[in-house]
């Protein structure tokens, strides 16, 4: 009989019955679409980030779409953004009509190398869509002050980036304040923070976060709240063309109960990655992600850089086969079938190079000391022959 491995999960997200007790009451309240706790949810979120305004959707895919579509993004508009992300980054420009210029990431680093954003800017540039990715801040600042140098607005894909703080100004803040026009977040399960699926706008410009709020919801003239609260009779009108982007109240319930937990879960995450990195920095040939002096992250994910001599399926699969779940780095989606056209006009070989080189490890809050020390020497095991068979060709 084969004998099931009892694997370590890649990730998992933090659940308990206080979420389950917000979906009974949400459940039992009648209102189970977009209404109360969504309301509450926004304020709570904008409260914590520190941004004048919050706009619940249902994934970061449809934020994204908005906020493009709010900054001014239309068919025939190039918007400047890394291939070097989940490919709904360039997804939600297409879905505008407009086509991504991708430009190649930092050395040393999985996000937008800002020295290259300049060079391809053009009059068909109408945004940059910069990503924080694995929840590392990228570098804001300098991307910030060349879209106001050149009047272009800028887009946070914060996706990965709840709990992420950026040193602005003299000062530590979190990601979404925001720093640029608009910073979009995303709760899937992989996320450090989950509401089953769903996503938040935040800005400080009262016409984005209204044009958002109506377009989520068939840009319907009255939100239904209203309409349900009222003691006269009210007909709604439609005067734009929208979409069904809602978040649920369910889904918000789960969500302020879950940003509740938010401090705590970075707090283990930071500590599983402080230990990560003493674990790993034993093992020849590992590269192991750093945060710079203005940045903490909240370790959304941990990706490794494997060395030179090693194949990352391979290592991939030696790992699962110990009963170890890891997944491959970033993917570029100037490589993926519907992007091969699309415009680069600058090389992307440090994307190309971070996607075959790059392994992510489990990140669980709740992993122990033991676990730890368990997937390090899985992989220093996986790394091994393969270090051998580099010696022996020496």
């Amino acid at each position: 009989m084969q004998q099931t491995i009892q694997r370590i999960p890649v990730a998992k997200p933090v659940l308990d019955t206080l979420e389950v007790e917000a979906l009974r009451r949400v459940i039992l309240s009648g209102w189970v679409t977009q209404g109360p706790e969504v309301a509450a949810f926004e304020r709570e979120f904008a409260e914590h980030v520190g941004a004048p305004y919050a706009c619940a959707v249902s994934s970061c895919t449809t934020a994204l779409h908005l906020a493009l579509m709010a900054v001014g993004v239309g068919a025939g508009d190039e918007v400047v953004t890394v291939s070097h992300s989940f490919v709904a980054t360039a997804n939600a420009i297409r879905h505008c009509g407009a086509t991504p210029v991708f430009v190649d990431i930092e050395a040393g680093g999985y996000n937008m190398d800002p020295a290259l954003v300049e060079p391809v800017l053009g009059s068909r540039t109408k945004a940059i869509l910069c990503v924080h990715q694995l929840g590392m801040p990228c570098d804001l600042s300098r991307i910030v002050e060349i879209g106001r140098r050149w009047g272009i607005p800028v887009i946070e894909d914060a996706a990965c980036a709840i709990g992420s703080e950026i040193f602005w100004a003299g000062r530590w803040e979190k990601i979404g304040r925001p720093h640029g026009d608009v910073a979009c977040f995303s709760f899937h399960p992989r996320k450090v923070i989950t509401t089953g699926d769903g996503g938040m706008i935040t800005t400080a410009d009262p016409e984005i976060d209204r044009k958002c709020r109506l377009w989520r919801q068939h840009s319907m003239s009255v939100p239904d709240t209203v309409r349900h609260g009222a003691n006269e009779v009210i007909f709604e009108s439609y005067p734009e063309v929208g979409f069904n982007f809602r978040m649920t109240d369910m889904q918000a319930a789960v969500g302020r109960v879950q940003l509740t937990r938010l401090p705590s879960i970075v707090a283990d995450r930071r500590r599983i990655a402080e230990e990560y990195s003493g674990r790993l920095a034993t093992i020849e040939g590992i590269g192991v992600p750093r945060e710079p002096t203005w940045a903490r992250t909240n370790w959304q994910s941990y990706c490794i850089e494997l060395p030179e001599w090693c194949d990352q399926r391979t290592v991939m699969q030696r790992m699962l086969d110990h009963g170890i779940s890891t997944r491959r780095g970033v993917m570029n989606t100037h490589l993926e079938p519907p992007y091969k056209s699309a415009v680069t006009r600058a090389v992307l070989s440090r994307s190309e190079r971070a996607q075959q080189r790059g392994v992510i490890l489990p990140m669980v809050p709740w992993m122990t000391s033991p676990q730890l020390r368990e997937i390090c020497d899985g992989l220093a095991a996986a790394v091994e022959p393969t270090v051998a068979h580099a010696t022996a060709q020496r």
